[in-house]
């Protein structure tokens, strides 16, 4: 017991160090957004990065431990050639993994709304999956059923494929609409190819991102939103196995507000409901051949958060709650909570976060262990 103590002792010791040393290097960081080489101004090339990286303290029925990993160290690059004409590649590299291509696309920009981006690309899909973890509201955010592009392996990897997406915006309407290789073999032997969708409506103030991507919360600097958006995604042949093969279709409805009171502070609440139809799943497998099998059932989560309008010091703090709940066909139902909060130094571009995470989802959408899990995350893009 007294042995127990102590090491969680040290583990605490270790968090508040590593918390007053990442205020120390984010606070005198070079006030810098990336590197552009600039010949025109159609004629240019830049680099960035970005890194995320986190102290975990996990206790479950199975183990109690504490370590140090990289989430993601990704460098990004972008160049533009002609007025209408840009390109992308990006990289991502995870703990000890090899770095990956994730991103490496076309971007054909003709006006507002009508632009063509090809090649490897993030698909449509929900704002969690569009936001990612670099513009995401809280810090462990994949804990519901992943669409199958976000798995990874054989239908995709950080929720990208290789294809098409047109997208643009019009009025308070935006869009966008993907098709791409999705699940390679497995069930798809036919090579169907996965249609997806989504479709926003910005109630109040019209969203402004790159491209057809999204961010969890935007600190009040866009002003008051209420946007709602459907996505959906479909493939033949999307589950199963190449003996016994089956279909996927799975939507999601999210919504985002965010509100700037008269003090300046910023109340942002983020929720969706997701619904998987999954032919085949871990709990209903193929009886013959390797399964790519997907979560079948529905999932659902909200988000709360208030962003204090003075900062503290070097930046502002932002306390959330999150709620998730999985209800999977056949299969118990699963929920955790999230209390935490982002110290703001720089937007999405330097911040701090500390969470706690209590239950046993995860990004299966099926049990889990059940986990108590502390975490100190540090983020920094440029």
């Amino acid at each position: 017991m007294v042995q127990h103590q102590f090491l969680r002792s040290k583990q605490a010791r270790k968090i508040t160090k590593l918390i007053i040393l990442s205020i120390i290097s984010l606070v005198t960081m070079p006030a810098i957004s990336g590197v552009k080489f600039e010949h025109s101004d159609t004629l240019w090339l830049s680099i960035g990065g970005g890194a995320r990286m986190q102290l975990d303290s996990r206790k479950s029925d199975a183990d109690d431990n504490a370590e140090v990993s990289f989430d993601s160290i990704r460098v990004y690059i972008a160049a533009q050639v002609h007025k209408y004409l840009k390109f992308s590649i990006n990289t991502d590299k995870q703990n000890h993994d090899s770095t990956d291509l994730i991103d490496a696309m076309a971007r054909f920009e003709l006006h507002p709304s009508f632009n063509l981006w090809v090649g490897r690309l993030v698909v449509p899909g929900n704002r969690i999956g569009m936001s990612g973890p670099f513009y995401g509201m809280n810090w462990i955010q994949y804990r519901q059923p992943l669409y199958p592009t976000e798995l990874g392996g054989a239908a995709g990897s950080l929720g990208r494929g290789e294809g098409g997406v047109f997208w643009g915006t019009t009025g308070k309407f935006h869009y966008a609409l993907g098709i791409v290789d999705g699940l390679k073999g497995f069930s798809n032997q036919s090579n169907n190819k996965l249609y997806a969708a989504r479709l926003t409506y910005n109630f109040l103030n019209v969203e402004s991102n790159f491209g057809y991507y999204t961010s969890s919360t935007y600190f009040g600097e866009q002003g008051n939103l209420f946007t709602v958006a459907l996505t959906l995604q479909n493939q033949d042949g999307g589950s199963g196995s190449a003996i016994e093969q089956g279909d996927f279709f799975g939507y999601s409805i999210d919504l985002l507000s965010e509100t700037v009171l008269s003090d300046k502070g910023v109340i942002t609440v983020e929720a969706e409901y997701k619904n998987f139809d999954s032919d085949f799943t871990p709990v209903s497998a193929p009886s013959v051949g390797s399964c790519f099998c997907l979560f079948d059932g529905n999932s659902f989560f909200v988000t709360l958060s208030y962003l204090y309008p003075r900062k503290i010091v070097f930046g502002k703090f932002q306390p959330y709650f999150r709620f998730v709940e999985n209800d999977p066909s056949g299969a118990a139902t699963n929920e955790s909570i999230e209390i935490g909060t982002n110290y703001i130094i720089s937007g999405h571009k330097a911040k701090l976060n500390l969470s706690y995470v209590s239950g046993d989802t995860n990004a299966s959408g099926y049990a889990g262990r059940d986990v108590d899990k502390v975490t100190f995350g540090i983020q920094v893009q440029y």
